[in-house]
């Protein structure tokens, strides 16, 4: 199942083990049990600190197909129901390896949140192994189970649990319970997690560590293409910079296929989140990931950063670029049902929808690419497009055209989304051109109709758009002196990756021009000061 080349990095990965582990699997019989007893054979193969064993333990596993694992004989609180493979195989070797004495590698602020929780606390994570956001979340949850023996997370495979997926009506993964309730699912982060702890438990907020950073040059708020391009540029020129990210990558991390930056004919969201954060490594940018702005305060000519986590970071100048986020359709049943028939994201909930038939609202690029990919899986797709025209570039337009699958409905307005006991079974539209309304049988609906910009935590200081974007100038400046903004967030037309990039290089030049323009005449004035 593992090929020889991963297996040969796994030993090199593996030198890092301090404390022996042991990997404990249920016994009993289960189709797939074989598979993963050949699985889990191969990996503690790659090292003498791994080890094997098959015990009756029911509790705390799930089934034959669970295991869990112990270092140093001792629970780690982590467990995995299924074969952690596809993209959840890094989630597996990561455990491994923090189980084993490596460093979590959160902020400090969040791991001193998480060691203060003094409640049991047992988290679930239903996943699919096609879903590349899953990982995130089971490599996050089982950072805190590392961090603190009151914390216990269980990956579960959702297609090899399906009675159980049914039974808590699960449509969307990831999908996380605490404690036997549902916790967090469909869009769901590491920063949200965290967020949703904090709400839950604020006491844990207490212990944070506050920032002994001193007043950084530039911070920049937001990990995305134009959050990583001007973080580089600005640490290119000396200046101390500080990236404070809810998870680097942005909204491209969840784009599988990207074809049109320029030099690079074909890749993936996850491989060019990759090489920007292998570029970061390359600087001295400190980076504080999983957690958000909540708002900006002036103090002078400083700004004043106020973490989720209770820190409060200053800078001499800040470049907002924290991109946007799905847009809603705001229709009735569409909050009721996210996660429950309710996606926006193909990729990671399409599997929940196979042989179903389904819709895609939005018929721009996002929406008929939605729409190709999910004809792999579904039995039908029908793309509701509001204009009387798509307005998807003509070569995913023909694709589309040409799938038996796929039925597209132009000048529809949707009008409510149905469910009925608790799962999405219907989508109300209006015939623009008649103005009838029409109901379409279907499981799921996917909405793919824009982005609306994450601007909400500074809108109150800065001048915004009727959109809410962040209005600059020429040279990414906003209405506020040292405040700079670039990308998806700002009022620069055209949301591409490539233009994002080109916009944060422009902001950060820009944020190096303010600060040896106006530090410099402080430092003038001040010297007149002293010399009077």
């Amino acid at each position: 199942m593992i090929t020889d080349n991963i297996l040969d990095a796994l030993k090199g990965h593996f030198t890092a083990l301090k404390h022996p582990l042991t990997l404990v699997l249920q016994t009993g019989d289960h189709p797939k049990r074989a598979e993963l007893v050949e699985f889990l054979t191969q990996v503690v193969s790659t090292s003498e600190r791994l080890s094997l064993n098959e015990q009756d333990l029911s509790e705390p596993l799930r089934s034959p197909i669970s295991f869990t694992i112990l270092a140093d004989g001792e629970p780690t609180g982590i467990l995995f129901s299924g074969i952690p493979s596809g993209h959840e195989f890094n989630s597996l070797i990561l455990a491994l390896l923090r189980a084993g004495g490596s460093e979590v590698k959160l902020d400090q602020s969040i791991r001193d949140m998480i060691a203060n929780v003094s409640e049991p606390l047992q988290f679930e994570v239903f996943v699919s192994l096609s879903c590349h956001n899953c990982p995130d979340v089971v490599q996050t949850l089982n950072d805190f189970a590392v961090l603190n023996p009151n914390i216990q997370t269980e990956m579960i495979d959702g297609g090899l649990y399906q009675e159980l997926v049914e039974a808590r009506e699960i449509q969307g993964v990831p999908c996380v319970y605490l404690n036997g309730e549902l916790f967090a699912n469909g869009k769901v982060d590491a920063a949200l997690l965290i967020e949703n702890l904090t709400k839950r438990y604020p006491n844990i907020l207490q212990s944070a560590s506050q920032s002994e950073l001193p007043v950084q040059d530039v911070a920049i708020i937001g990990g995305g293409p134009a959050g990583v391009s001007a973080a580089i540029y600005s640490a290119r020129k000396g200046l101390a910079v500080t990236v404070i990210a809810d998870r680097l990558g942005g909204q491209v991390k969840d784009t599988m296929g990207i074809e049109n930056l320029i030099s690079v004919p074909e890749t993936t969201g996850p491989k060019l989140v990759g090489a920007m954060q292998s570029h970061l490594d390359e600087y001295q940018i400190t980076r504080k990931e999983h957690v958000k702005v909540e708002r900006v305060e002036l103090e002078g000519s400083l700004k004043l950063l106020h973490l989720n986590t209770g820190e409060v970071i200053r800078a001499k100048s800040i470049i907002v670029a924290t991109g946007a986020r799905w847009r809603e359709l705001g229709v009735p049943g569409e909050k009721e049902n996210i996660g429950n028939g309710v996606a926006y994201c193909p990729h990671c909930d399409g599997p929940f929808f196979k042989g179903k038939d389904v819709a895609v609202i939005g018929g721009g690029n996002s929406g008929i690419e939605a729409a190709l990919d999910l004809a792999m899986i579904v039995k039908s797709v029908k793309v509701f497009e509001f204009m009387p025209d798509l307005k998807a570039d003509k070569v995913l337009v023909d694709k589309a055209m040409a799938a038996s699958n796929i039925d597209i409905i132009t000048n529809a307005a949707t009008k409510s989304i149905v469910a009925r006991d608790g799962k999405v079974n219907a989508l109300e539209y209006i015939d623009r051109a008649t103005n009838e309304t029409h109901t379409a049988e279907l499981s799921g609906v996917f909405v793919q109709i824009g982005l609306v910009p994450n601007s909400q935590f500074i809108k109150d200081l800065v001048d915004t758009s009727a959109h809410g974007e962040i209005i600059i100038d020429e040279k990414g400046r906003t209405s506020v002196p040292g405040i700079f903004a670039a990308g998806d967030v700002t009022t620069v037309p055209f949301k591409q990756i490539i233009i994002s990039m080109g916009e944060g290089a422009k902001a950060s030049l820009s944020a190096f021009e303010y600060l040896l323009t106006v530090y410099k005449e402080e430092a003038g004035s001040e010297a007149t000061s002293q010399v009077a």
